[in-house]
């Protein structure tokens, strides 16, 4: 099964790059098809206002006989859709298929790693990257069936996928173990799952956070790079809205995760707090989180200067994830990797 959980990763990483790169020609392709839309209109108001002209009545609306084939002939390319708008449509639908793959191959990953070691597959930083993936990656396709419009934000979703997997593959690796003493009790279950649980929805809402920045950028007029990167994205107010009802939606279960683990360390060391590193590091994660949700329920707050402390957030969730694993040792010292 251990074997069976590492290939099926492997084809997971594939399918999440095949799906990034459906979406990137969708994301390329998709600009003649917004061009084509924009210029059909105004092609017909100009051939009817035209005639009204030549004909010397602007009142009198030219009748169908009035019309001259050629005019026609001028405006029916204009309207039928573009080749390329219906690649770029193609393009973004087997994205969206490729992407339900690659979730359900994770999914089996994260199963089978679970059958293999005869425990929920959370027992070191390998495994929790793997489960805390498959949950932000799982949460996007709900928000793909809930908003179709957003489809785009799938290039972001799936390259990010790509690399977090690939680097747990190469750097984070370790055989199946069975679960460490200091581990096995019921609070492993309740604690740990909550927090991978928030974790993944905190990764998928920094993708939408990232993408409003670029887009509000490029709204008001900036036109370097990246924000030449989000001229194709949805609009800037609806990505925002994302933004807010993901960390909205998260933030409670994070904060769980957080009194749970101090109860579990009242059991096993006899206090509740010890400002041990993860411990810190969940602490300062928490105050960033409710400041933004602060911030961004304060009208004097401009949004953009909220999204940037839900971003702040997120690095803070790295460094207790790589920094505090590599970098520090602790009692939460369990990721299994030197």
């Amino acid at each position: 099964m251990s074997a069976l959980s590492d290939q099926l990763v492997t084809y997971a990483i594939l399918a999440y790059l095949v799906a990034m790169i459906s979406h990137a020609v969708e994301y390329a392709l998709g600009n003649a098809r917004a061009v084509s839309a924009r210029t059909a209109a105004p092609a017909r108001e100009l051939v009817g206002a035209g005639l009204g002209v030549a004909g010397g009545s602007v009142d009198a609306p030219a009748t169908p006989a009035e019309v001259a084939p050629s005019a026609v002939a001028e405006v029916a390319p204009t309207a039928r859709p573009s080749r390329s708008g219906a690649r770029a449509a193609l393009a973004g639908r087997i994205a969206a298929w490729v992407t339900v793959l690659a979730v359900a191959l994770h999914l089996g990953a994260v199963v089978t790693r679970g059958v293999a070691a005869e425990r929920m597959p959370w027992g070191n930083m390998y495994e929790f990257v793997l489960t805390g993936t498959f949950i932000g990656a799982a949460a996007w396709l709900v928000v793909l069936w809930k908003q179709p419009s957003l489809r785009r934000l799938g290039l972001f979703l799936t390259l990010v996928m790509v690399l977090l997997l690939a680097f747990a593959e190469l750097k984070l690796y370790v055989q199946v173990t069975p679960l460490m003493p200091a581990l096995q009790s019921y609070w492993f279950i309740i604690h740990v799952s909550t927090i991978i649980f928030a974790s993944g929805i905190f990764l998928l809402g920094v993708v939408p956070a990232g993408a409003y920045l670029m887009r509000a950028g490029w709204e008001q007029g900036r036109r370097s790079f990246p924000y030449t990167l989000a001229r194709r994205l949805p609009a800037a107010a609806g990505l925002e809205r994302l933004t807010f009802a993901l960390h909205a939606f998260a933030f409670p279960i994070f904060t769980f995760a957080v009194i749970a683990g101090a109860i579990w360390a009242e059991a096993a060391w006899g206090r509740a707090w010890g400002w041990d590193p993860k411990e810190t590091w969940a602490f300062i994660s928490w105050v960033v989180y409710a400041g933004y949700l602060h911030a961004r329920a304060t009208p004097s707050i401009r949004r953009n200067v909220a999204t940037w402390i839900s971003i702040l957030g997120f690095l803070t969730m790295l460094m207790n994830l790589f920094g505090v694993n590599f970098f520090f040792t602790g009692l939460h010292s369990y990721a299994g990797v030197n």
